[in-house]
């Protein structure tokens, strides 16, 4: 306790919290029953015999029969019949209800995902103000534990979702276009890594050198004399394998989000202001990959003197805590717009019954059934792939700015870096107040070699290394993201014109 402090006060009633409160308040089940969702509900076999003119047909004489006293007779719940592709018939709709979604496929994964993350946001919050009025010092940030299993959990529900594609016969192109994106990503990453820092603000150099030189020593007070654990070269192909993979994990989520961005378009088409929001939660993620680009970005802002001026427009921290703050606004934005988003793809059960109309020839009735009641059996899959991109992007960020020295408070102050290699030597050692007159001397020189060995393994992991990798991280996902969800634009604008 003494260790950690207020931080596990924070963290053991936040667990509380999570216990008496989440069976009975959920912002995973607000958003999907409480935001004015409604899903279309097919016709009953009854109402397609009419408007299909099949005649109901009779049950044979004698009575119900084993195949009728199942349903798998004629005139039983099971019969499948035909009807024309074009009939037309009127669907109805219902509100999304909680008695609905909560058999959903992926509907526990959804629920804990987004509620778990709504709880990481209020310990970081309550921690971040914290800090800000009693600086860390030798202490462990347990936000920071926190927003690691929010990346965990985004990331291993996004690989089960990719999964599936490898384990259906019938997904032979998914399964294609998912290998594809990997390699074509792991390609485009090996091309970024090499990119002057000049050009692309990475930090991965200071960030290897900070890190190679701190190993180096780390393992040489071991007794392991060592030039650096592992080559930049070699971090770099393992860090494009990471790239590749991320990229994989995003490209059915970003197509689903171009999906249903043209599709909202159209559902607004009268309300201008509505098209205007949408266009801009579509367009902000490429302002912050453009953020990460100096000469467009950095030098631009901070480095040109305008004519007139006798300064740059803003000041290094000031543009470090702008670009920290427009992370946190794209993802109110796009959170904000999510039902707009999950309603246009509900709506997509009564596009496909007017898109049946035009095709000839039959169709059974437990076919037509299932293109209607489909659409809403993946809404939570739907509405992951939506999410979870967006928390991973939030709480990486949210990482970097913690681990890498930044200050929210960056635009009325300079920031302040925390340097940890640097605390080390404020405090005081472990044996400085016991009785040398005890007679442990073996228990205070093992102690104190305990805590110097943790002090060197703690500073291999300086600001400046957090500051690269994550920085990296972070523009990386908003560039996967992005690059995605443009990617199913052009497909959809492609697929509208043929």
């Amino acid at each position: 306790m003494a260790v950690l402090g207020a931080q596990l006060v924070i963290t053991l009633v936040m667990v509380s919290v999570i216990q008496k409160l989440s069976p009975h308040y959920s912002f995973a089940k607000w958003i999907l029953c409480r935001t004015g969702l409604h899903r279309y509900l097919h016709p009953t076999d009854d109402e397609l015999r009419t408007r299909g003119g099949v005649p109901k047909e009779k049950p044979p004489k004698g009575g119900r029969n084993k195949h009728a006293a199942n349903g798998s007779g004629p005139g039983g719940a099971g019969t499948q019949f035909h009807i024309p592709r074009s009939i037309e018939v009127e669907l109805l709709t219902s509100p999304v209800l909680e008695r609905d979604v909560i058999h959903l496929r992926y509907f526990t994964e959804y629920q804990w995902l987004l509620d778990f993350s709504v709880y990481t946001g209020i310990v970081y919050v309550i921690s971040e103000v914290f800090h800000f009025y009693f600086p860390l010092r030798q202490e462990i940030n347990l936000s920071m534990v926190w927003c690691l299993l929010v990346i965990f959990f985004a990331l291993k529900l996004l690989s089960s979702l990719t999964v599936l594609y490898f384990q259906s016969e019938e997904s032979i192109g998914e399964r294609s276009m998912v290998i594809v994106a990997c390699l074509v990503y792991l390609l485009v990453a090996m091309v970024v890594l090499i990119v002057d820092e000049r050009i692309l603000e990475t930090g991965l150099e200071d960030a290897y050198a900070s890190f190679n030189a701190s190993a180096s020593k780390f393992l040489t007070e071991q007794g392991l004399p060592s030039s650096g654990p592992a080559s930049k070269i070699v971090v770099k192909f393992f860090l494009a394998m990471g790239c590749g993979l991320l990229g994989s994990l995003f490209t059915f989520p970003g197509l689903r989000m171009a999906k249903m961005h043209w599709d909202s378009l159209k559902y607004c088409r009268g309300n201008r202001l509505m098209q205007v929001l949408l266009n801009l939660s579509f367009v902000l993620p490429f302002i912050l990959v453009i953020l990460w680009i100096r000469p467009i970005s950095r030098d631009y802002l901070t480095v040109r003197v305008f004519q007139g001026m006798q300064q740059p427009l803003l000041k290094p921290h000031v543009f470090e805590t702008l670009r920290l703050l427009l992370v946190i606004l794209v993802v109110v934005v796009r959170f904000a717009l999510m039902p707009i988003y999950l309603q246009s793809y509900l709506n997509l059960a009564h596009d496909k019954i007017l898109d049946l109309r035009k095709e000839a020839g039959r169709i059974t009735n437990v076919e037509f059934k299932q293109k209607i009641s489909s659409i809403f059996y993946y809404l939570c899959v739907v509405t992951l792939q939506f999410a979870a991109p967006l928390i991973l992007c939030l709480y990486l960020t949210l990482m970097y700015k913690s681990l890498g020295g930044f200050s929210w408070a960056g635009i009325f102050r300079e920031s302040v870096v925390l340097q940890h290699e640097c605390a080390a030597n404020d405090v005081e050692p472990v044996g400085a107040a016991v009785s040398q007159g005890d007679g442990d001397f073996n228990i205070i020189e093992s102690a104190q070699s305990l805590q110097a060995s943790f002090s060197s393994l703690k500073n291999v992991f300086s600001t400046e290394v957090y500051k690269g990798f994550l920085g990296f991280a972070t523009w990386w996902s908003y560039f996967t993201l992005f690059a995605t969800s443009s990617l199913g634009i052009v497909y959809q604008s492609y697929f509208n014109k043929t």
